[in-house]
């Protein structure tokens, strides 16, 4: 502005500003520069700056789930500064343990060289590391390691390889040296010492043996003895008792006028209703048995009903044809079976299992007539075959007080059940839809199994109020599912809702022991029962 001034008054010295030079003018007036832009706080940037400047520079907080930048490698693997804390979860604790002294990585190796490095380890300190790309780490005591050129327990050390080399020249230079003086005949006469030096496996291979000791007559009159109470001891085992088979049909004709056989099927039979309903009536009884209905041990039919099996306390398991009635074949292993079972596949009709009283379960090939393989687990004789998961697996009962799941075709227990309250389960029933076992218990109780994975015992479900201590009363399903049903040792059957668990109805069926029952698999109003009075009736 003063320049201004002044250039005016150069200009025009006749300008009233010329007498502003004067002594007694007003002072200059100075303004303040003024800005388009509106003022803002800039605090907040400042503060955020600095906030940015800082984080690159601190460590990360492994808790920490959201990073708003990007971190370098250093702040990602930097240590954790300070004390931790002594209720908080990191690193390890937090996810990563997997065993009870940290993390333990899966590696896929051998058994042989686990086993080896393993017992390297446990004799020289050292072994190698599986987890290394290329093979050649090792872990441990690394001076062992350098001292036995990391050598293990299946290596020869090089010293003792070459001792081996030298002996071995040593013994093929004799062997050629003894070669020109021995009879060839010898050579290829393998009770010759020549055949047992050349040919030796062993330190002991080329010794001779001592002289044979002479058996005194009380040795060998024993000796006789015993392998002759032995050849009979097999021979009994091996067969059960002889007995001929015969069969009786009691038809009028064993084919109608159209030719077909008695035991077809008619086409048109199918069930007549969903529901299943209690019977009330007696129908009909069948008398014959002067003994109680259970002569036979088990028998077991075939999925078309045209075979089926039965065993006996003769010790033998017989499979029969079913429209002739004559013997196909018959097995044995020279002890009582307690239960016979096809295996339910189409395709494998021709295995069957059978339980026997010396605790084993044996299974046979039918075509081929041979034991293909044994499950031995039990302690007692075993009593039922259940099974169940498609047939892939068996559900077996003893007297042992037991129950064990097997994988069908392998001989190991995939599931062992035993409580100290538990009694021993002479008879199994699968429920209809197969998701459920009913075991009838010897402490006057049927007690309910899944047939899942872990075939535990269903607590809300208990059946009681029947007396079967000692009896094994059969227990079973209706085809629908919801009723179950059981004799007991009075005489009577049980009928109960399988929903609410109660009892639905009792029938006096027999006056000994009601010992069996089976519901009519179309007519769903029908059950057959048979006792230890010799007779089977029939309710409607």
């Amino acid at each position: 502005m003063d320049l201004l001034r002044a250039y005016s008054d150069d200009q025009n010295p006749n300008s009233p500003a010329s007498s502003s030079s004067s002594p007694e003018s007003s002072p200059p007036r100075l303004l303040p520069p003024k800005s388009a832009a509106p003022q803002v706080d800039d605090t907040m940037l400042a503060l955020t700056v600095a906030k940015n400047r800082s984080a690159m520079t601190r460590p990360i907080d492994p808790t920490q789930h959201l990073v708003d930048f990007n971190p370098t490698y250093d702040q990602l693997w930097a240590p954790i500064y300070g004390p931790s804390h002594p209720y908080a979860k990191d690193g390890l604790a937090q996810g990563m343990r997997n065993h009870k002294l940290g993390f333990v990585e899966d590696a896929a190796i051998e058994p042989f060289i686990f086993d080896e490095q393993y017992n390297t380890f446990q004799n020289y300190g050292y072994a190698a590391d599986p987890s290394a790309s290329a093979g050649y780490n090792y872990v441990g005591d690394l001076t062992a390691l350098q001292k036995n050129d990391a050598v293990s327990v299946y290596n020869i050390p090089q010293h003792e390889q070459k001792k081996r080399k030298i002996e071995k020249r040593k013994e093929n230079e004799e062997d050629g040296d003894e070669a020109e003086m021995v009879d060839p005949e010898e050579v290829a006469n393998p009770a010759s010492e020549v055949w047992l030096m050349k040919n030796r496996k062993s330190p002991w291979a080329g010794k001779k043996e001592g002289p044979p000791v002479e058996l005194t007559e009380e040795q060998k009159k024993y000796a006789e003895e015993y392998a002759k109470k032995k050849g009979e001891e097999k021979g009994a085992g091996d067969k059960g008792e002889a007995v001929v088979e015969k069969t009786t049909f009691h038809g009028k004709e064993e084919r109608d006028y159209q030719g077909r056989s008695w035991i077809a099927q008619p086409k048109d039979a199918k069930a007549s209703n969903v529901h299943c309903y209690i019977p009330k009536r007696l129908v009909h009884t069948w008398s014959g048995h002067t003994k109680g209905v259970n002569a036979i041990r088990d028998i077991c039919f075939s999925n078309d009903g045209s075979k089926f099996l039965s065993a006996g306390y003769d010790k033998n398991i017989k499979y029969w044809d079913t429209e002739t009635g004559q013997v196909i074949s018959t097995f044995s292993t020279g002890k009582v079976p307690y239960v016979v079972k096809l295996n339910p596949d189409d395709d494998k009709q021709n295995v069957l299992l059978a339980g026997m009283s010396d605790k084993k379960i044996v299974q046979w090939d039918m075509n081929e007539g041979k034991i293909t393989q044994e499950y031995d687990q039990h302690l007692g004789a075993v009593n039922t075959i259940t099974f169940v998961d498609n047939n892939r697996r068996f559900v077996t009962s003893s007297d042992d007080k037991s129950l064990r799941v097997w994988e069908f075709g392998i001989p190991v227990v995939i599931k062992y059940i035993s409580e100290p309250h538990m009694h021993s389960m002479p008879s199994i029933s699968l429920h209809p839809n197969s998701n459920w076992l009913a075991a009838q218990s010897m402490d006057n109780q049927i007690l309910i199994y899944s047939t899942r994975e872990k075939f535990q015992l269903n607590k809300k479900k208990r059946f009681a109020g029947h007396v079967v201590a000692g009896y094994a009363c059969q227990v079973n399903f209706s085809p629908d599912g919801r009723f179950v049903f059981s004799g007991d040792g009075e005489g009577r059957c049980w009928f109960w809702d399988w929903k609410s668990c109660k009892v639905f109805r009792t029938l006096k069926c027999h006056e000994g022991v009601c010992i069996g029952a089976a519901w009519h698999p179309l007519e769903q109003s029908k059950v057959a029962t048979c006792g230890w009075d010799g007779l089977i009736k029939y309710w409607d």
